[in-house]
């Protein structure tokens, strides 16, 4: 429970810094947090801030640089290259594998057309 009182804590410090910084009381309430337990687990700095200054102004970001795209597209190309000749040693062993099954079906098959003895009898 003691990530409660933290987080509550955290609360009432942000809507401190809120009303700090806007110069107004915000119509939100915060939540009902009790005093002693804020004050027993943590322990709330307080808020400073400087009146009369610019807000800060950020740079804007700079680009990553890329990498040299000779260097990236060689490698790339060098593994789609061996990516299809990898698809195309599959494809050609199964084109190979079926024509081969083919091949014993149809041999088998003409076997038992030729030899009427292994075939069962025919019903009439």
């Amino acid at each position: 429970m003691k990530w409660i009182a933290e987080r509550d804590a955290l609360i009432a410090q942000t809507m401190a810094f809120v009303q700090s910084v806007t110069g107004k009381k915000d119509d939100l309430h915060p939540p009902e947090i009790p005093t002693a337990t804020v004050a027993a687990s943590v322990q709330i700095a307080p808020v400073n801030t400087i009146v009369g200054t610019e807000p800060l102004k950020a740079a804007p970001p700079q680009p990553l640089p890329l990498p040299s795209p000779r260097v990236a597209s060689h490698d790339v190309r060098t593994e789609i290259q061996a990516r299809i000749a990898n698809f195309r040693k599959h494809q050609e062993r199964f084109e190979r594998e079926r024509e081969e099954y083919c091949a014993a079906t149809l041999t088998k098959l003409r076997a038992a057309i030729r030899e009427p003895s292994s075939r069962p009898p025919a019903d009439k």
